[in-house]
């Protein structure tokens, strides 16, 4: 999610009704925080302000006059959900409009406020590499196609940072579109032994959490973790809260290999599943290369759907998680033949402000 803040103005219940009854909201316990001296920032904080990126929209209308005496201000935050449109042979699919699309928060079915193809909102990426022994061999192949993937999609409004894990996680570089500093730095990565790939995905979202526009988390790893302090939820629930989209590359030199960590590889997929992001198998520099290929082709082609909520009554979800649920249009499945499989995030933690 993009979201973004906005201002209703609701007018005030009589006073023989405000002392009715009012829901009281619950914040959710945060989960423990690692022990990171090595990482030279703060960890992701558990209950951010969600909505700070969020394009240009004028908020819903509502019957409460601006100049009326009764009239309070309430936050509502924009709701952006970023959706990739695939075709059969698994290109993407940019014929649509808005009115093809239907979004649902918590199934119930909402007003689509804010609509954009091909979505012009500035990247921010992390790039995170797995420099462990399992990795250390591929390591090469893998930062000569993270060097093509800097150059090929990087803009001058985009910023990468470097992130490298094996024994801990250090960034090798920050926020930058400078592509000679991060040529830089993908030449010297340093080894390890162990791999903290969760507390890379952690430490990523909270890096990326109070970034404007889009932001995107780029894995390269075997799958396995061996040394992380955080667990998959955490890294999960991290990377959901700064609206983060994963894109996992799994790097497996043999398909048939007995040390190969498939419980690791399933939660990359699954990762990358909740985000709204994708996953690709490479054992070579020419799979690398279509991986890295097919995430900036996606990345320039996705479609930009915004709302402000409007939830059930008495209806919350999982605590404070809201399921969000995209699908097309009627008239546009039959136009397109049902063939268009769309991708996007599972859903998004929202901060209640009644």
């Amino acid at each position: 999610m993009l979201p973004r803040t906005a201002l209703l103005l609701i007018a005030l219940l009589p006073p023989s009704l405000a002392a009715g009854d009012r829901a009281q909201t619950v914040a959710e316990a945060p989960p423990p925080t690692p022990d990171m001296s090595q990482v030279p920032w703060s960890p992701v904080r558990r209950n951010p302000t969600p909505g700070k990126s969020a394009p240009n929209s004028p908020p819903p209308s509502t019957s409460a006059p601006a100049d009326s005496p009764n009239a309070i201000q309430v936050e509502v935050k924009l709701v952006n959900v970023l959706t990739s449109v695939g075709a059969p042979g698994g290109e993407p699919y940019t014929g649509l409009g808005k009115a093809d699309f239907r979004i649902f928060e918590d199934d119930v079915e909402q007003q689509i406020a804010v609509f954009e193809r091909q979505s012009g909102l500035p990247l921010s990426i992390v790039m995170a590499l797995d420099t462990s022994l399992s990795t250390r061999k591929d390591l090469l192949l893998e930062t000569e196609a993270a060097h093509r993937f800097a150059h090929e999609v990087l803009s001058p409004s985009d910023r990468l940072a470097l992130f490298q894990f094996s024994n801990d996680v250090s960034q090798a570089l920050g926020f930058t579109s400078d592509l000679r500093r991060i040529d830089e730095a993908l030449n010297h990565l340093r080894t390890g032994r162990a791999t903290a790939l969760y507390d890379a995905i952690y430490l990523a979202a909270g890096a990326l959490e109070s970034r404007q526009g889009r932001k995107i988390i780029v894995l390269i790893t075997d799958g396995g973790d061996t040394s992380s302090k955080v667990g998959y939820a955490q890294a999960l629930r991290a990377a959901q809260l700064s609206d983060a989209v994963i894109f996992s590359i799994i790097m497996v030199p043999i398909e048939s290999d007995a040390g190969r960590d498939v419980g690791g590889e399933h939660a990359l997929i699954q990762l990358a599943n909740d985000t709204g992001g994708a996953y690709y198998y490479a054992s070579s520099r020419a799979q690398l290369d279509q991986a890295f290929a097919r995430i900036g082709e996606e990345l320039r082609t996705q479609y930009l759907l915004a709302y402000y909520p409007k939830a059930p009554p008495g209806k919350r979800g999982d605590g404070d998680f809201r399921h969000i649920r995209v699908e097309l249009a009627q008239e546009a499945r039959q136009r397109t033949g049902g063939s268009l499989t769309l991708r996007h995030r599972a859903g998004y933690y929202r901060e209640d402000t009644d």
